[in-house]
């Protein structure tokens, strides 16, 4: 049934992307793309695992003494939707769909800004609200469900500047010295 529903949403998402110009299904361009319901109950929306990267896109960024290899397209596409998702409204499946196919697009495989160009030019063009992050809180109350969030954290980081909260059920001694807050950029204090 949620398998039906969910084929039904991802085609009604390509027709809408095909309406403004965004052909995803040019497998030349994008690739393959196959879509199912997580077997494992994430915490996020859905994911989009690459693989079989196209050769000719291969960026090398030197960091220090160290290269890395990344691919900017790929041709095989596996996007997993999670399971609670699929309790919220159809427009909201939607959001989190359109979201994963923007992944499939060469040079979108993060956040960055051919990401940030797609998502806005979707958003303006068919209502959507596709954004790096989730608010399953907000997703919940506007799908009239209750939302209940575990509350079986371990470990609570502040920003010392602006003062957001981040919980975390595992923690890596590397998080607060390696890495800033995601809204202002501040240091990272554990308490």
């Amino acid at each position: 049934m949620q398998e039906e529903k969910l084929n039904k949403l991802y085609f009604e998402c390509i027709q809408e992307l095909e309406n403004i110009g965004i052909n995803i299904q040019n497998e030349k361009i994008i690739g393959t793309i196959d879509i199912k319901i997580s077997a494992r109950n994430n915490k996020r929306y859905g994911c989009c695992k690459q693989e079989n990267p196209d050769k000719k896109y291969k960026v090398i960024q030197k960091i220090g003494h160290r290269k890395i290899i990344k691919y900017e397209k790929f041709n095989t596409h596996h996007i997993e939707i999670s399971k609670w998702v699929m309790q919220l409204n159809d427009n909201i499946i939607k959001n989190t769909i359109i979201h994963e196919l923007i992944h499939c697009i060469p040079f979108c495989n993060n956040h960055g800004s051919e990401f940030k160009k797609y998502a806005k030019y979707i958003n303006k063009k068919l209502g959507y609200n596709i954004t790096t992050k989730g608010n399953k809180e907000a997703d919940y109350l506007a799908s009239n469900l209750e939302f209940k969030e575990e509350n079986n954290y371990k470990y609570k980081i502040i920003c010392q500047n602006c003062g957001q909260i981040i919980y975390r059920k595992r923690f890596n001694k590397n998080l607060i010295n390696s890495y800033k807050c995601g809204k202002c950029g501040g240091k990272l204090k554990l308490t």
